[in-house]
């Protein structure tokens, strides 16, 4: 294996991790220097020379790198959420469904997942699929993010105590973009309410839905919301689901515990007398949900990982 890999994009938050993961790989890594990157016909003579270029750049950016391709052989890693719902890219989690490996190894154009979809869309898609949950259910989904998800410039920002918060939600116009996402690849019928919020730690992320028994169908219960989560990962080499007993419930999450890695875990706790379910999800917002997810993506495309996921 000798891949070429252009980064465009480099160096912000997603690029730099990004780097650290692939230092030392089998991949040949190429970066533009500091007096190259805003130069478009470097960036355009990078990106068709590549075998596969990695886009970590804001949205508007992305779509130009795209359309600077003119290389057919050329496939995309997009780490933002520029081509997220665009026909013609193969969404980049691979554990979506049985299939979805597959689709990423041999598709041209993937779209890298956000962070707080990939845990929304790994909690509720199992269900939707297993008629569970109802794809009307009027679901609010909160999640709070080290923050590191603000960008390079706002992690600086923070850690240089300008305007700094110990909590700060955000997203409260009800617009995020993330939720078109989290509606797609959850197969809601839907649009859930998402309120997202940025803790004063630097990486990780926990997103906790609520759910009401009783607007479930008939026979649903935390047990067999576990079960279903638990079979739909079984095997999967990054996503964990917690083990659901009176012996070891899940009474707290620290947002903080696969940072620096490329797993996620998820959890369902349940209070049978309130007939109330909490479904959970822990990974750290650069690793599966951002520059882990890009590596996990580039192994399958470049037929590292076929056929496990």
């Amino acid at each position: 294996m000798n891949h070429q890999i252009f980064i465009d994009g480099d160096q912000g938050t997603t690029g730099l991790d990004l780097q650290n993961r692939l230092r030392g790989s089998e991949f040949r890594i190429h970066t533009l220097p500091a007096h190259e990157r805003k130069n478009a016909a470097a960036r355009r003579a990078a990106l068709n020379a590549c075998d596969i270029a990695i886009l970590c750049l804001p949205d508007a950016a992305a779509r130009d790198a795209v359309a600077m391709i003119e290389n057919p052989s050329v496939r995309v890693i997009d780490a933002s959420s520029a081509h997220r719902t665009s026909p013609g890219w193969v969404y980049g989690l691979p554990e979506l469904d049985a299939q979805q490996g597959e689709r990423i190894a041999s598709a041209s154009r993937v779209t890298n997942p956000g962070c707080y979809p990939t845990a929304a869309v790994a909690l509720l898609r199992p269900l939707t699929d297993a008629g569970l949950l109802p794809a009307d259910y009027p679901l609010a989904i909160h999640a709070v993010s080290g923050y590191s998800g603000m960008g390079r410039a706002g992690a600086q920002a923070h850690e240089a105590g300008a305007g700094a918060h110990s909590l700060q939600v955000y997203g409260l116009a009800l617009e995020h973009k993330h939720v078109p996402e989290i509606e797609t690849y959850a197969r809601l019928a839907a649009r859930p309410i998402f309120v997202p919020a940025y803790g004063s730690y630097r990486q990780g992320i926990v997103l906790t839905i609520g759910l009401h028994l009783r607007m479930l169908p008939s026979g649903v219960s935390g047990l067999r919301i576990h079960e279903c989560l638990a079979e739909r990962y079984r095997g999967a080499a990054h996503v964990h689901v917690r083990p659901m007993s009176p012996a070891e419930p899940v009474i707290e999450l620290d947002p903080q515990v696969h940072n620096g890695s490329n797993d996620m875990s998820l959890a369902v706790a349940c209070n049978e007398r309130t007939g109330q379910v909490v479904l959970s999800a822990v990974l750290d917002n650069l690793g599966k949900g951002a520059a882990g997810a890009a590596v996990q993506n580039l192994r399958w495309m470049a037929g590292a990982l076929r056929p496990t996921p």
